[in-house]
């Protein structure tokens, strides 16, 4: 029985399990923090910086958009631990995706952001193209 109850709290204690039951209050109050002064409290993003609102979720069709997610560098290099920045991904993309997102979407783990942010993304604005250019590509054949 003892055993029992250990491996019910490691489970309880990992890494993943954290990250999917995230603490919305926090994850809002780090946006707030870190992200809005550049991507605004309602996610449309001040000038030039890309608009998360309504269109976030569609980083998330494609494994190379949900890794840049990541690793764009407000994320990658943020001061965030990274179970800290899987809520606050999580809770963007829960509060911004609207439409373009899936409210069933493959949450992030602070193991998976862990390893993302390791390698931050340098050409950041083309890379957005090419990957903004593959997902529109994909949605046409749709």
């Amino acid at each position: 029985m003892k055993t029992l109850w250990l491996a019910i709290a490691a489970l309880l204690l990992s890494p993943t399990v954290v990250a999917e039951q995230y603490n919305t209050q926090r994850a809002h109050f780090n946006y707030q923090l870190f992200c809005q002064g550049c991507h605004t409290p309602d996610g449309v993003g001040a000038t030039n910086i890309p608009r998360m609102k309504d269109y976030i979720g569609n980083f998330l069709l494609t494994e190379a958009g949900r890794e840049y997610l990541v690793r764009v560098p407000g994320s990658a290099t943020s001061a965030l631990n990274d179970n800290e920045l899987a809520e606050v991904l999580n809770w963007i993309v829960s509060n911004f995706a609207g439409d373009s997102g899936d409210r069933e979407f493959r949450r992030y783990t602070a193991v998976e952001v862990g390893q993302l942010r390791k390698n931050p993304l340098n050409e950041v604005e083309q890379h957005r193209r090419q990957l903004v250019a593959e997902i529109t590509s994909m949605q046409a054949e749709n």
